[in-house]
């Protein structure tokens, strides 16, 4: 199981993952699941995944292939005109992948993989998507500014109560760190290091790129406040007048 979050609003977007893989309790290691392909001045293009291990790597090497050997037959990441095109290709690689893997008459499901992917292309508008296994794929809206794949529930409460539009990078950070927070401490399928990106709206180039582990005094700091302040939340409401 894995945890990837990324989230739009009005500064810009900001994206979060786990790096535990596991097959098991007794096998458990770590792996990136937070992929960047980024041309300073031209565009930034950030992929997370999550789901089947083998598929989620075939698909970053494909696209990292076809990237460094671009031809008519394949169109290549770094040469699409729109994030749109971008996200079309990403899915249809992502069919491809699964399709490849899976024997004839053989149920895809044990294959299958989730990506969350945005970022901007210099002329257009920075965007955020979510990609199913199936290849297609759904935009980040007003309505829905974030997307999650993985292990999902635990972090989900606190992005529905305490996202704003127009929140810094700084409380928006704050934010995915309770989010994983909780996931973490839910969930031992769910671990550190944490791997977290930063893309300014315009900048086109990264804003931060940061690798989180257990040590980090932030995310202590967050772990530790978080939970003292729902207990001081339970304490403050009322009791059950019996």
């Amino acid at each position: 199981m894995t945890y990837c979050v990324g989230l739009k609003f009005d500064r810009g977007l900001i994206f979060m993952s786990d790096t535990r893989t596991n097959a098991g309790v007794d096998n458990i290691s770590a792996f990136r699941k937070m992929h960047v392909w980024e041309e300073p001045g031209e565009r930034v293009i950030v992929l997370l995944s999550s789901g089947n291990l083998a598929t989620t790597q075939g698909v970053i090497s494909l696209l990292d292939e076809r990237a460094k050997a671009p031809s008519e037959r394949h169109p290549y990441l770094l040469g699409t005109p729109s994030m749109f095109q971008t996200a079309k290709l990403v899915g249809e690689t992502l069919r491809e992948v699964i399709a490849a893997a899976t024997p004839h008459g053989q149920k895809q499901d044990s294959f299958a993989a989730s990506l969350i992917l945005g970022g901007q292309i210099n002329g257009t508008e920075p965007r955020l998507f979510q990609i199913y296994p199936e290849g297609n794929f759904i935009e980040a809206t007003e309505d829905t500014p974030f997307f999650q794949i993985g292990e999902t529930k635990y972090g989900r409460p606190i992005l529905l109560r305490a996202y704003e539009r127009d929140m810094s990078f700084e409380e928006a950070t704050k934010l995915l760190m309770v989010s994983f927070d909780s996931t973490v401490k839910s969930n031992l399928s769910v671990g550190l290091p944490l791997d977290m990106l930063w893309y300014e709206n315009g900048a086109h180039r990264i804003k931060q790129k940061k690798r989180i582990n257990g040590e980090d005094a932030y995310y202590r700091a967050i772990s530790d406040g978080w939970g003292q302040a729902l207990k001081n939340a339970f304490k403050s409401l009322p009791d059950y007048p019996g």
